[in-house]
């Protein structure tokens, strides 16, 4: 008995001590797509700030494929000591587990919530060769010709692909999925004009290829115009009205990691994103940081798990 409680008093020690000295070795942080998706541009952007208030190399560790969900089944699975962060968008987190009939975690279980990084629309971009300059022309062609539209998607379950479904479901029009590995694949079949026309995408990645010509801008997701791109109509405005999907990043851990390390995160995480140089970069790209608390991410995550579940009912998305 007397030795029982000896150990419970040392670990109840030690448990400050380890929290304190957080962390002694690189963090891996793994991202649920390939380098150059959306969430790998910001988490590159992010990260090292945070790796130097830690004082340890932040590893990225980027698991790309299946709409996100074998980076989300990775993370969740890995051992909950600090040492396995995961940065997602919400595909892998509130879209997935709606559209796919067996995901081996839940989201809302298995992961804490660390931080609400940022939130940003999507673009609705189109290859030069499509005879649509706007949305308004974009349905009229795809209404003259059903299903012969290919659109390009970062794979099924994707935040861009039910993006994508919640357009043809609100709009009446029929066009044809071609799923990828990952966003930057699928921009590069974009650009190339190789099977597919058309696909929502963050603006980072994407809006040097807009500039250049190589690919051709139709509206904007948010529900207000972006400040960076004043000039492009909403989707909602173009004939599709309450037309509203944004996409949004975060850095959660495994489920039962220790509190003081969460807190400890947290906290810096909220100062990197709203140091000022960063909430610069962050305007550049067309996002909007915020740098949540813990619970505030974790309600907002419950909600969105909401939206998306009745958005996957309403478009009939399914992982085809």
């Amino acid at each position: 008995m007397f030795v029982a409680c000896a150990a419970c008093a040392a670990f109840a020690a030690a448990s400050p001590v380890t929290a304190q000295t957080y962390p002694d070795k690189p963090v891996r942080v793994i991202v649920p797509v390939p380098a150059g998706g959306t969430p790998d541009v910001v988490a590159r952007m992010v990260l090292p700030a945070l790796g130097n208030l830690l004082g340890q190399q932040m590893v990225i560790d980027n698991r790309g494929g299946a709409g996100g969900l074998i980076g989300a089944e990775l993370a969740a699975k890995a051992v909950p000591d600090g040492y396995t962060l995961f940065f997602s968008s919400p595909g892998a987190l509130v879209i997935l587990p709606y559209l796919q009939k067996q995901v081996a975690y839940d989201t809302l279980r298995d992961f804490t919530p660390v931080s609400l990084v940022s939130t940003g629309p999507f673009l609705l971009i189109a290859h030069p060769s499509l005879p649509a300059k706007s949305v308004k022309e974009l349905l009229a062609l795809a209404k003259a010709d059903p299903g012969k539209i290919n659109y390009a998607s970062a794979g099924n379950g994707a935040a861009n692909h039910l993006a994508m479904e919640l357009f043809k479901s609100m709009s009446g029009v029929n066009l044809t999925h071609i799923p990828y590995k990952g966003a930057p694949q699928a921009v590069t079949d974009l650009i190339g004009g190789s099977g597919v026309s058309l696909m929502f995408n963050s603006i980072p990645p994407v809006i040097q290829h807009i500039k250049a010509g190589r690919l051709k801008l139709l509206g904007v997701s948010s529900a207000k115009r972006s400040p960076q791109l004043p000039e492009v109509p909403t989707i909602s405005e173009s004939g599709v009205s309450g037309y509203e999907s944004i996409t949004w990043f975060g850095l959660l851990v495994p489920a039962k990691t220790p509190a003081a390390i969460v807190k400890r995160l947290n906290e810096l995480l909220v100062k990197v994103v709203s140091a000022p140089e960063l909430k610069a970069q962050f305007e550049i790209l067309g996002y909007d940081p915020v740098g949540s608390s813990s619970s505030e991410f974790s309600t907002f995550i419950r909600g969105e798990s909401e939206k998306f579940g009745r958005a996957v009912k309403l478009s009939g998305a399914k992982v085809d």
